[in-house]
Parts: C-alpha cells; structure tokens; sequence
C-alpha cells in the first residue's frame, strides 16, 4: 500500500483527502504545517506528498523548497490559488504536478496514480555493466556510482527500460515533469547533456546508445 502524506493547515481538507484516499488502498498521515512535513519526511519514506501552499508558518513553496533538498519524493501541490504564475512557480520550485481546490475526486486519484507510476522504483536495468537500480535509485558503471539529478535519473531510466522507442521532448516533459509543466524542450535537451556527459565521465560508451533523433526526440539503443 501506498503510504501518503498529506499536509495542509484546515483539519477539514485533511479530513476530507484521508476521507477520498483511504478506500483507495492508501495509508494517509496528516499533518497541519511545513515544519511538522519536513520532520516527517526526515523521519519516514513516503511514497507522495499532497501540499497545500497558504500555510501560516512555512508556505508550502518554502516547504517544497526545503523538502526537495531532502528527497525527490513525488508532490503534488493542492491549492486554491489556480493562477497560472502560482502553478509554474509551484513546479519550478520542484513539485510534479499541481491541481486546483476544489478538485474533482476521481482526478485527483488519476494524477496521483500517474504520479506513481512514473515514481515506481522497484525495478532494474543492466545493461553492459551500466546499471539503473531504482530501488537503490543508483546509476552504477563497473561497480561505480553515476551521480545524477532526480529529472536525469528519471530520464535515462525511462529510456533505458524502453529500448529502441523514441522519446520526443514533449513526452519526455508530461512523462518526468508532469502533465501541467511549462518545462520547455530545451531544458530536456540540457538534462541529456548533463547525462551524456556523467556517464561518459565514468567510462561507458553512451554516445552508442543514448541517441539523439533529429526533430524528434531521444532514444536509447541496445
């Protein structure tokens, strides 16, 4: 089961998501601030986080700040404020995905599953000696650790677990940043530099698998 943490300041919407989200299998832990997350998330491996922002003393844009200095958990800010310059700052600080109150039910669920599933870390890839090892969340080359960004990690699992399939920027975006991002497909094409260039650093051959396709996208190849 899913273990999620919910943090908003009004008892009533914490009552309210525990209410939509425990029949769906998931375990719920509420809490009323910023500072009490951030002790959870110290503390605890949450599979999600649902964040309010208007909190009195931490907002959750500070909470998120913090929590993503932590752990790449996902979040999903949950909020009133539906201004398009509140939504893209709420991913640009590190949140996944953003959804408005009051909220649809049955959407709210949608996003966390596909949250989820793009979150999933029990799996692994071997490939040539270069390993993806999500339950570790690990790039490994002979025994070597690759160290990467979460958006890397995501981005070179994904394409690794799905060889010979190309990528173009825009789903690599809804796919790492999520649906509501306003991530442009340069910033994917400077992940994939900064990918190429780790792993090359650490002996693997990568420019003979992690291929770019013109006008398109990516790929990787076996």
């Amino acid at each position: 089961m899913d273990e999620i943490l919910v943090v908003d300041d009004e008892q009533r919407m914490l009552d309210l998501l525990s209410l939509y989200l425990s029949p769906h299998g998931y375990i719920c832990k509420t809490v009323a601030s910023g500072e009490e997350a951030l002790k959870q998330v110290e503390q605890k491996d949450f599979d999600l986080i649902l964040l309010d922002i208007m909190m009195p003393d931490k907002s959750g844009w500070e909470t998120c700040e913090e929590i993503r200095e932590i752990t790449d958990i996902p979040i999903i800010m949950v909020s009133a404020r539906d201004q398009k310059p509140d939504i893209v700052k709420g991913l640009r600080l590190g949140a996944d995905d953003y959804i408005t109150k009051p909220f649809d039910e049955t959407e709210l669920l949608a996003r966390m599953d596909a949250l989820l599933r793009r979150f999933k870390l029990g799996d692994k890839v071997d490939f040539k000696g270069l390993i993806w090892d999500g339950v570790r969340h690990e790039l490994k080359f002979n025994d070597k650790e690759i160290r990467l960004t979460p958006k890397e990690f995501s981005i070179i699992g994904h394409v690794m677990k799905h060889p010979n399939l190309v990528f173009s920027r825009e789903q690599l975006i809804e796919l790492i940043w999520g649906l509501n991002s306003e991530t442009e497909g340069r910033t994917v094409d400077s992940h994939v530099r900064n990918i190429r260039e780790k792993i090359r650093h650490a002996g693997f051959p990568v420019e003979d698998h992690l291929l770019t396709v013109w006008g398109v996208g990516y790929k990787w190849i076996k």
